[in-house]
């Protein structure tokens, strides 16, 4: 058996870092198996459905190497999913609701009321064909319900375990809108069944659909792909992604510089018994892919890790490599591979080499305490006579140590201060020698 997996957004928005732990997951493991990753797009809806979506998706999935084998729109297959209607109709499987929305919300607060679950009653199995037309007369037009067999639906999902759900306790779930639109189920059971996936992973909200879903796909003569459900992502502080997400999607968080492997290293291994480790490609990612692996407890999504990860790739990149983005930025095309051998192991992203751009190539504003201000003015008398060398800062502080009397953090951070206007930063020796003698005394004013 060829393994084969499909990835299915609907492009009503861009992809966020909770679409994309399910996309990778399944491409892993497809690429693991030497199988096949599908592409579909869910976009029966029309309305909000889009074409920069559909291009935005394509695009993300590209940034981060997620290629697919093959590619399609749910809006080019109607003729399919009606065929399909018409089947379950024949064989006595789908049948017409008339209940309004209002209705069947205050069914369901009844049935809480009396202690019950809200699992909808059949009340429609039991319309006469004049009843039916008089509904209609009232200008009231069906949704369509799947009967479920109310047996149990066991399966031995690839994450969870053995998974058993009741199909007596939920309610028969609606197929088709009364405007005659599609709700997701019908269409992606009538998807995977003619494009032969072997495998749904998906997240685990929805186990519950899976059981109804695979007695659909028994109805249609098809047989039931492999389940996987994966937790949840939530955030560093154990909370759901779902407020965040637009400042986690992947558009911008390639925006903001990150590297590719960075996401992808993350998103591979939180959740799993894997240490959340940078990874230098996919197929490393895809050789170590296991579903055994991955746990049960929701998968924590941390920008710190996220940030840590980026630094490793940033730290070990090549001049090269970076020098069209640091063109990009102000004063960015007076880099040279010096400057980046200087100043790459302090950043996070590439782009944060603009604050160190513009102390090594422009101006800066020194922020110096009144107390040091003497002292700083003082310094450029025992600056080291010529050009300003790798043993310049050395022999120069030891000078400044013993004309002033300070020591540590004292000694050297006016002097940091007033040549970099940050605290923090580069190691100093190197610094002066990208800034220059003129520089360094014209700071220190």
């Amino acid at each position: 058996m060829t393994v084969k997996v499909r990835f299915a957004p609907s492009p009503t928005g861009r992809l966020h870092v909770g679409n994309v732990r399910t996309a990778l997951i399944n491409w892993l493991f497809a690429r693991k198996m030497g199988g096949e990753f599908l592409l579909r797009f869910d976009d029966t809806d029309p309305e909000r459905s889009k074409q920069e979506y559909v291009d935005g998706i394509k695009a993300d999935l590209s940034w981060l190497g997620l290629d697919w084998d093959d590619s399609f729109h749910q809006s080019s297959r109607f003729d399919e999913y009606d065929a399909a209607v018409l089947k379950l109709k024949e064989a006595g499987l789908l049948y017409a609701c008339y209940e309004t929305p209002e209705e069947l919300e205050r069914k369901r607060k009844i049935a809480l009321s009396r202690g019950r679950p809200p699992v909808y009653d059949r009340a429609a199995l039991e319309l006469t064909d004049a009843e039916k037309a008089a509904l209609e007369a009232e200008g009231r037009k069906p949704h369509w319900r799947f009967k479920l067999s109310g047996e149990p639906c066991v399966w031995n999902d690839l994450v969870r375990g053995e998974q058993s759900i009741d199909t007596s306790s939920i309610s028969d779930p609606v197929l088709v809108r009364a405007d005659g639109s599609y709700l997701y189920t019908l269409p992606s059971v009538v998807d995977d069944i003619n494009a032969k996936i072997t495998h749904v992973v998906r997240g685990e909200d929805h186990v519950t659909n899976s059981g109804a879903q695979i007695e659909i796909f028994r109805a249609l003569g098809g047989s039931s792909p492999d389940m996987a459900h994966t937790p949840l992502l939530v955030g560093a502080d154990g909370q759901g992604l779902s407020k965040r997400l637009g400042s986690l999607s992947i558009q911008q968080l390639r925006e903001d510089g990150f590297e590719a492997m960075s996401v992808l290293s993350l998103l591979a291994k939180i959740g799993t018994s894997d240490p959340v480790e940078l990874r230098e490609n996919l197929a490393i990612l895809s050789d170590e892919f296991d579903f055994a692996k991955i746990g049960r407890a929701p998968a924590r999504f941390d920008e710190k890790d996220l940030f840590n990860l980026n630094s490793q790739i940033v730290h070990s990149l090549p001049f090269e490599d970076v020098k069209a983005k640091l063109g990009a930025l102000p004063l960015g095309d007076q880099a040279t591979a010096e400057f980046w051998e200087l100043v790459s192991p302090n950043l996070q992203l590439v782009k944060d080499a603009g604050i160190w751009l513009q102390v090594v190539y422009g101006d800066i504003s020194a922020d110096i305490p009144d107390e040091d201000r003497d002292y700083v003015a003082g310094a450029s008398a025992l600056l080291p006579d010529g050009e300003i060398t790798a043993e310049s800062w050395s022999i120069w502080t030891s000078a400044l140590k013993t004309a002033s009397g300070r020591k540590g953090k004292g000694l050297f951070m006016p002097l940091r201060l007033a040549l970099t206007g940050q605290s923090r930063g580069p190691e100093m020796d190197k610094m002066i020698v990208a800034l220059g003698r003129e520089k360094v005394l014209k700071r220190l004013g």
